[in-house]
């Protein structure tokens, strides 16, 4: 098996086997927006130069080596064995004890098939906005990988957020180094905090205040599918009218509705917009009275 090194300019470091299910796929890049650093078959090769490149040039370094991530996918933290799947990472607890357990285990790491994830204080309050009981028993709980592997993507998770003091002196202790406020260490780790609003995308925003509503609870896919007709025909109104105003404003309403839908079918509207785009990114066609007609 061979793997690749490669280089997001001005984002990230990486390893992987699979260049265009990993970048291009799963992370959205382009061919001609990353390069490829190095490739080999031996795993131990490219594990160490990945935490050397990542440390030369400034990035998040990894806590563990890339090799090391593949074990298994049963992997136990430092209180408790959560379980790793291609979809879902599974924790076993029911959702009212799963804060406590995060909390107990800030500061570990683990490799998804959509990316690396970890457990930080603005992660936990990620998890438990985004947590779900599992179907065949309310002891275990889970998250979608690529949701929460997105989430660590849009706003750097690992540097913004400053893990808890023991573990951050621990952490800094190995490098006999101080960083100013502001800096990054040689760990990834930023001295600064940020406001919650700054640390989450529209998308968990969105999916924050329906929670709070219990829009997630109570809601059905139904009504909020006779909802989202009810905003097109708005917008279509605006547009007739030539209300530029409404225009914008129904178009934001349709997408509110569109991501409670989403979560309320337990799919997520990055992961329902990455599919689509996956599927017309290739397609071809031409312009016919306004409207694209694929081949």
């Amino acid at each position: 098996m061979k793997y690749y090194l490669y280089h997001i300019p001005g984002k990230k470091i990486g390893v992987t086997t699979n260049l265009t299910e990993r970048v291009e796929n799963q992370q959205g890049y382009h061919q001609w927006e990353y390069e490829v650093i190095y490739a080999t078959e031996d795993i131990m090769e490219i594990s160490k130069m990945e935490i050397n490149m990542q440390k030369a040039m400034g990035y998040r370094v990894d806590r563990q080596l890339y090799k090391d991530l593949y074990n298994n996918n049963f992997k136990q933290l430092n209180n408790m064995d959560i379980n790793i799947t291609e979809m879902t990472t599974t924790f076993p607890c029911p959702v009212n004890k799963l804060k406590g357990r995060l909390m107990d285990d800030i500061g570990m790491q683990w490799e998804t098939d959509s990316g690396p994830v970890g457990i930080t204080k603005k992660s936990i309050d990620w998890i438990m906005d985004n947590v779900k009981t599992s179907q065949y028993t309310k002891d275990r709980c889970y998250v979608y990988n690529k949701a929460f592997a997105r989430w660590f993507d849009n706003h750097d998770a690992y540097d913004r957020h400053v893990l808890d003091n023991a573990k951050q002196m621990n952490i800094m202790d190995q490098y006999n180094g101080n960083t100013r406020s502001g800096a990054l260490a040689p760990t990834g780790i930023r001295q600064e905090k940020c406001d919650d609003c700054d640390c989450m995308s529209h998308f968990d925003l969105i999916r924050k205040w329906a929670k709070e509503r219990g829009l997630y609870d109570k809601g059905d896919p139904k009504t909020q599918a006779l909802k989202l007709v009810e905003e097109v025909g708005e917008t279509c109104k605006a547009i007739l009218n030539n209300d530029q105003d409404e225009i914008i404003d129904g178009i934001g309403d349709c997408v509110v509705v569109l991501t409670n839908l989403a979560e309320l079918v337990d799919c997520p509207i990055e992961d329902c917009v990455e599919i689509a785009y996956n599927e017309i990114a290739k397609r071809k066609g031409k312009m016919v009275n306004g409207t694209f007609k694929k081949d």
